[in-house]
């Protein structure tokens, strides 16, 4: 057999093999907790090679349906079950989709992105009653016939030159990181940076270390591009970066949060940048930093990004304004190499040509004049007090059941229980009542941890108590951690 069709062959088969187990756990003929047989057993039933089972199974367990379990063996996982149910609930997508179609239409049984109106404790929610909209809408009358006649032409991709360079003196003042402007490509937020991150960089069955637990935004983007998300587990230092390169010597990129870890909240420490930066050089490798809230650090001293670190050449940094300003202006940018930019600025160009100019421009002056700055002010004085009305409540109406520990930056707080133990219960009651609790294990590939997230920034200090009160009283009920 030729070598391009014996290829062929064996990827036809892998691929085989990895639909019919995830066929068989979706469909719940291998049920939560159900241990596969072992690979060399498995592939001779099939009549298939070892290899060809075990790329099958690390699919999976990438894709978070099954675990491996030290020493014995690979089970089923919990997650899976509930990932089962819920594609069950989505209507099927249509026949005739590519394979590339599939995954991406897959994706809704992993991730499904929020559209109902916030309520409190929704996560990544900032505050949008108090956004200076007036001074956003005179800005905007501003512009005079010819701007608003050039602002309505095709643009550049890479985005408004004007804002490119109000985002990259920003970044120096707040964030400390020297860029050009031509480094700057403006993105319809972070979610399509990782998207186009995947497409430029990354090939299918690339392996990829992200976050565990962490979220699940980002892995989607990644699995919809047949890119294998490897779990990096997390501690108080943040990513542990040399048990995951270890284990996964083959990977090609890693994505983290390290200013403010999400979910767990964590900030990278400085011995670890400089081991993921070291390791990025060494393997040639990109490390993608997702800033998504680096603005909200509330103490005396904050850390610096970890873009503005010495030997940070392999970093791919990527902040939005969905935080800082509110979601609906779908802006966001990458600070990419010298030349990746016009790649960056094509892939921009065939998904959706531009973002608006009108928004762009009044993006640009509303950071120039120095209000984005004002607004950012308020909102980490505004961000503390209801951090603060929340742990109050929450320990009052619980009766010290749920006790939060303060953090100095972020937009929400982590309640942890003990490893493995039942997170979606409490989640499910307060559901009923009206209130948006997330579990800790919705953010999880392989780790155990638990807990309950909660989201603070968007509410105020009025439903941020009721919420709180709903919760307390339901965790009353719960065994003290």
């Amino acid at each position: 057999m030729p070598a391009a069709r014996a290829n062929s062959t064996t990827a036809t088969l892998r691929q085989q093999v990895y639909e019919q187990l995830r066929s068989a756990i979706e469909q719940g003929s291998l049920r939560a907790g159900t241990r596969l047989p072992p690979s060399r057993e498995h592939a001779a039933a099939l009549g298939v090679s070892r290899n060809t089972v075990l790329w099958a199974v690390q699919r999976l367990q990438a894709e978070g349906y099954v675990e491996a379990r030290v020493g014995d063996g690979t089970y089923v996982s919990q997650a899976a079950a509930g990932a089962a149910t819920r594609s069950q609930q989505l209507v099927a997508p249509p026949r005739g989709l590519s394979r590339r179609g599939q995954l991406i239409a897959d994706t809704a049984a992993r991730w499904n992105p929020p559209v109902a109106v916030a309520r409190a404790f929704r996560m990544g929610a900032p505050e949008v009653d108090t956004f200076p909209y007036a001074v956003w809408d005179r800005l905007a009358r501003q512009a005079g016939p010819g701007q608003r006649a050039a602002r309505a032409q095709y643009l550049d991709p890479a985005g408004d030159p004007q804002l490119r360079e109000a985002v990259a003196q920003w970044l120096w003042a707040s964030r400390g990181i020297r860029c050009d402007a031509a480094q700057v490509v403006v993105c319809s937020g972070s979610q399509q940076a990782i998207d186009l991150i995947a497409r430029l960089l990354l090939d299918v069955d690339d392996e990829v270390l992200v976050e565990d637990p962490g979220y699940p935004g980002i892995r989607a983007a990644l699995l919809a591009h047949g890119v294998l998300a490897r779990p990096m587990a997390m501690d108080g230092e943040g990513a542990c970066i040399a048990e995951a390169t270890e284990r996964w010597p083959g990977a090609h990129m890693a994505v983290v949060t390290p200013t403010h870890q999400y979910p767990t909240g964590v900030r990278m420490g400085l011995a670890r940048r400089q081991s993921l930066l070291q390791w990025a050089r060494t393997h040639d490798a990109w490390v993608v930093e997702d800033d998504y809230d680096g603005e909200f650090q509330y103490g005396a001293q904050r850390v610096p990004a970890l873009c503005s670190l010495p030997g940070s050449e392999r970093v791919l940094y990527v902040g939005t304004f969905s935080k800082t300003l509110h979601p609906g202006l779908r802006l966001g940018f990458i600070v990419a190499p010298p030349a990746l930019v016009q790649p960056f600025a094509m892939a921009r160009a065939i998904t959706d040509r531009h973002a608006p100019g009108d928004t762009q421009a009044v993006l640009a002056q509303f950071i120039a004049e120095g209000h984005l700055l004002r607004h950012l002010r308020q909102m980490r004085e505004l961000y503390q007090a209801r951090q603060q009305a929340l742990r109050d409540a929450l320990a009052e109406a619980s009766d010290g059941a749920l006790q939060l520990a303060a953090s100095d930056r972020g937009m929400h707080l982590l309640c942890e229980r003990a490893p493995g133990s039942d997170d979606e219960a409490l989640c499910r009651q307060a559901q009923a009542a009206g209130v948006m609790l997330a579990p800790l294990s919705r953010y999880v590939i392989a780790s155990e941890r638990r807990g309950w997230l909660f989201g603070y920034a968007g509410f105020d200090i009025a439903e941020i108590t009721a919420a709180a009160r709903t919760v307390g009283e339901l965790a009353r009920r719960l065994p003290r951690a």
